[in-house]
């Protein structure tokens, strides 16, 4: 009876440490103590939530006219993709002006990546008119892979600035 009180002990020990977040591996000798445990580092997986906070979510909105910003690597990590859908056609035109180039920048390695030409297609960004409701995106060349899921990554377009969107 009191191995498995002890047991259950360690399994709720065990659950409050992977609900708090941390990853845990215990490894336990046959005496069961701590002299036979064996320390194991932690995760150090990034923080990889890209939500912003609803005050950051309704000025974007109201500023810029654009909502549910997300940045993603595709391609085996050749090209970041940046997208987000539009709330206000008008105010997100300064999105897609052809005049205006864009920038994705690392905020680590303040790597500046930029949206690729290909020669028969032209840039690899929707330039048209934007429309409420619609989704849009544009891809940077990540050539090297400088940005990895998990960083942390600012995008500029002309007066558009948004930081700290974190890669998935």
């Amino acid at each position: 009876m009191a191995r498995r009180t002890n047991e259950l002990q360690l399994l709720h020990r065990l659950a409050v440490l992977l609900a708090g977040g941390a990853l845990v591996c215990l490894i336990v000798a046959a005496g069961g103590g701590a002299r036979g445990a064996t320390p194991v580092a932690k995760s150090t997986e990034s923080y990889r939530d890209s939500a912003h906070s609803d005050r950051a979510v309704r000025l974007y909105a109201s500023r810029w006219g654009i909502d549910r910003m997300q940045v993603r690597q595709t391609s085996s990590g050749q090209l970041i993709r940046f997208s987000y859908r539009v709330v206000d056609a008008q105010k997100a035109k300064v999105l897609d002006a052809k005049q205006a180039t864009p920038y994705l920048i690392d905020g680590t390695t303040k790597v500046m990546l930029q949206v690729p030409v290909m020669d028969k297609i032209g840039q690899l960004r929707q330039t048209a008119d934007p429309q409420n409701g619609q989704e849009y995106w544009m891809v940077f060349s990540n050539k090297g892979g400088h940005v990895k899921p998990g960083d942390r990554v600012d995008i500029v377009i002309g007066p558009f600035h948004v930081e700290g969107l974190a890669v998935l």
